[in-house]
């Protein structure tokens, strides 16, 4: 019997993304190339013979009820299981929250992962993604992991190769961002057509792992409407660049934005800028990484 596991829920990036248009269920159907990157929350799970689930983090302003995505996803398949034993979930988040990084759907992909595991429930990464969407939609992807074309809500999936790999320098603004209040104040239609990102192109130049060629189509087009409001995006994207970046860009419906780096020594430059140096007022956290390509163990 599997009594205790250690998890790790990484988190995400979008090199790109495209709003195609919103849906009768007021949902959007969107077009994302998505890449895990090599920072992460951690996740312990400790079965308990008192029925139920206890969630326990170090963020005090986290829900700990039916609230917080790690305890829905145990439930979902704790109770579709019918599961008589409990379970406790300690959750140390390092992600930034509340930052187009998937921290939420990551952190409720491991739990999925691990309830399946510790249970010995036999479900398959596929029938796992089938549950995760129900959870949120970028669950399915953080199950999934790597380097993938995202389309529908989010929710098909297609796996990619992996990015030739860089330096990843990542950068969190003082402030977090509503995901209803960018979609809802995006206006689709009414975009250029060269604000759209060329999500085939870009698909093009990984296959042919030409990473300068990525880095020309990095695209969102939530940036119409957060970094409009938010100039200090824009900010740490030209930080990023005058150290170096290939190129930069926010990630998700923001505020959190990444540069692309060759050389570690331009990204290390750029990482202690904006951490520690005189721009360290427009980035509350600042991450060196690069990306992530391993499967859930």
């Amino acid at each position: 019997m599997i009594t205790y596991l250690k998890l790790k829920a990484y988190g995400k990036i979008n090199l790109a993304l495209d709003v195609l248009r919103k849906r009768e269920d007021g949902y959007h159907d969107v077009r994302m190339i998505m890449q895990t990157v090599g920072i992460y929350d951690q996740i312990e799970l400790h079965r308990t013979v008192k029925p139920g689930i206890a969630v326990e983090t170090n963020l005090s302003y986290l829900p700990v009820n039916e609230n917080n995505l790690v305890h829905q996803a145990a439930k979902l398949l704790m109770d579709g299981a019918r599961i008589q034993d409990g379970i406790h979930i300690q959750l140390k988040k390092f992600l930034p929250v509340s930052a187009g990084m998937a921290g939420g759907s990551s952190d409720a992909a491991a739990v999925l992962f691990g309830v399946n595991k510790m249970f010995r429930l036999g479900l398959s990464k596929e029938q796992l993604m089938e549950q995760g969407v129900k959870i949120g939609a970028d669950v399915p992807y953080c199950i999934l992991r790597g380097t993938a074309l995202s389309e529908g809500i989010g929710e098909k999936l297609t796996p990619l190769p992996p990015m030739p790999q860089c330096h990843l320098v990542i950068a969190k603004p003082g402030i977090n961002v509503s995901t209803r209040y960018v979609y809802e104040n995006l206006q689709a239609d009414a975009l250029r057509p060269e604000q759209h990102p060329d999500i085939n192109g870009m698909v093009d130049a990984i296959r042919q792992q030409d990473l300068i060629q990525v880095a020309g189509k990095l695209g969102n087009v939530l940036e119409t409407v957060t970094a409009k409001k938010y100039p200090v995006i824009e900010e740490i994207k030209d930080v990023m660049r005058k150290k170096g970046a290939l190129n930069a860009l926010m990630s998700g419906s923001g505020p959190t934005v990444f540069g692309l780096f060759t050389e570690l020594g331009q990204a290390k430059a750029a990482y202690e800028e904006l951490r520690y140096g005189p721009s360290s007022d427009l980035a509350k956290q600042a991450y060196l990484t690069s990306f992530f390509h391993a499967q859930q163990s």
